[in-house]
């Protein structure tokens, strides 16, 4: 059995199989569609009780239609094997209640700042959003807001060195993670709806995108990382 203490990589999680399960950033998310709120109360005390017994304690979504369930073990700022012994026990108890998993739409989503000192504002975004900071941006433990994040203005792109500045001034923009297998489906969303591909030469690791006006965003993956 591997060390529980032990961070496992992203294609050791892929070769993991967990087909309800996929890898956003730091974590494995699986979406339950469920269909009422009933079956979904079932499945998330289901869930807590498999979780007590695991002594290991994933973050839970709970509405009408859905259950999602996000997982990492926090005491090593990775996924381990317990993670994978707990989504597969979760799957199964899934199938017991005939409930679908939907990996399709799985995302996680940070911001990112431009700005010369990311150092001076921590604290204050920490403040406005109700955030915990940590490293030096403000993250939120129980997930209601997203991450902020800081990069220098002017700085190349690390995934494209020879990557031009966007057309338009820009302090914001988005980092939407996606699962390794539906960024291609996510990519041609985006393209559909107007918007434009900048640069693949990080993929698989990320894209950057651009709207109409040209603010850029970039639809990212565990991949490669």
């Amino acid at each position: 059995m591997s060390d529980p203490k032990q961070t496992l990589s992203t294609a050791e999680v892929v070769e993991s199989g967990l087909d309800d399960w996929r890898q956003l950033l730091g974590v494995i998310r699986a979406r339950y569609r469920t269909g009422d709120f009933t079956t979904g109360l079932t499945l998330v005390d289901r869930v807590g009780a498999l979780a007590e017994a695991a002594d290991h304690h994933p973050d839970i979504t709970l509405t009408y239609p859905e259950v999602v369930i996000s997982m990492s073990s926090h005491d090593v700022d990775g996924i381990t094997s317990r993670d994978i012994d707990l989504a597969r026990e979760i799957s199964a108890v899934a199938r017991e209640l005939g409930v679908t998993a939907d990996v399709a739409g799985l995302t996680q989503l940070d911001i990112g700042l431009d700005t010369d000192d990311g150092s001076t504002h921590g604290a204050y975004y920490a403040a406005l959003l109700g955030s915990d900071l940590k490293d030096g941006e403000p993250v939120d433990p129980s997930g209601q807001v997203p991450t902020i994040w800081w990069q220098t203005p002017g700085d190349a792109d690390p995934g494209d060195p020879t990557l031009p500045p966007p057309p338009v001034e820009q302090r914001w923009h988005l980092d939407v993670w996606v699962p390794h297998d539906d960024v291609e489906r996510r990519l041609q969303a985006v393209l559909d709806a107007g918007g434009r591909l900048v640069s693949d030469a990080a993929a698989p690791s990320f894209w950057v995108v651009e709207d109409t006006d040209g603010n850029r965003s970039c639809i990212c993956t565990s991949t490669g990382r």
